[in-house]
C-alpha cells in the first residue's frame, strides 16, 4: 500500500454541518496519520500509520451517506 486514489472521505448526511471528514495526511489518534483510504465491494477502509507501521483504523459500509473526493494526481 503506497498510494490511494481516494484523497478524502466524508461520512454523514449533512456535508458541511454534521459529518466527519477524513483526508490523507490528516493527524489522528495519538500521533498517527491517515495514509490510505481504500474502497472495496462493500465498504470504505481507512488505514493509519506511525513510523513504518500501517494499521486498519475505521471501516464504513456503503449503506451510509458517503462523499468521496478522489486524488487527481495519481
Amino acid at each position: 500500500m503506497t498510494n490511494s486514489v481516494i484523497r478524502k472521505i466524508t461520512i454523514g448526511k449533512d456535508y458541511k454541518n454534521d459529518s466527519m471528514h477524513y483526508a490523507i495526511g490528516q493527524s489522528v489518534y495519538g500521533g498517527h496519520t491517515i495514509c490510505h483510504i481504500l474502497e472495496d465491494e462493500y465498504k470504505y477502509s481507512i488505514y493509519i500509520s506511525k513510523g513504518d507501521i500501517v494499521i486498519p483504523w475505521k471501516d464504513f459500509n456503503k449503506n451510509m451517506a458517503v462523499s468521496v473526493e478522489y486524488d487527481l494526481e495519481y
